[in-house]
């Protein structure tokens, strides 16, 4: 068996992002690892983080999430009350609109951060 511990993404400040996508996300933000204050974690489940890290020329990452209707339904709601632009194709990231025939799903939505990683919900209803 193989399973993803965490990944690394960069951002030009890893505090921020880490905020931003935790306060997105509805995912709980606990501040610096505290072994290695350099990276961020945000646990995404039990088995997986994403640790974001700064870097002087953040690469963007893409970032894609399976997510239950009522996750997909929440996070939808958190980017429209927060202003996040969010679209219905990774090249229409600001149009607003839901993806109803996403090829991995029935409904998607992409949004990003300022340091140019771009995330992905899928959801299968």
């Amino acid at each position: 068996m193989i399973s993803l511990n965490h990944t690394i993404v960069t951002a030009s400040d890893n505090d921020g992002a880490a905020r931003f996508f935790a306060d997105v996300m509805g995912l709980e933000y606990t501040g610096p690892h505290p072994y290695a204050g350099h990276f961020v974690p945000i646990r995404v489940t039990e088995s997986f983080t994403v640790e974001f890290m700064t870097a002087p020329s953040p690469q963007g990452h893409h970032l894609a999430f399976d997510v239950d209707p009522a996750t997909f339904d929440a996070v939808l709601r958190r980017l429209r009350e927060r202003g996040v632009p969010f679209g219905d194709h990774p090249g229409r990231t600001a149009n607003g609109r839901v993806a109803d025939d996403h090829p991995l799903g029935a409904r998607g939505l992409y949004f990003g951060d300022g340091s140019g990683n771009l995330y992905e919900l899928i959801s299968p209803e």
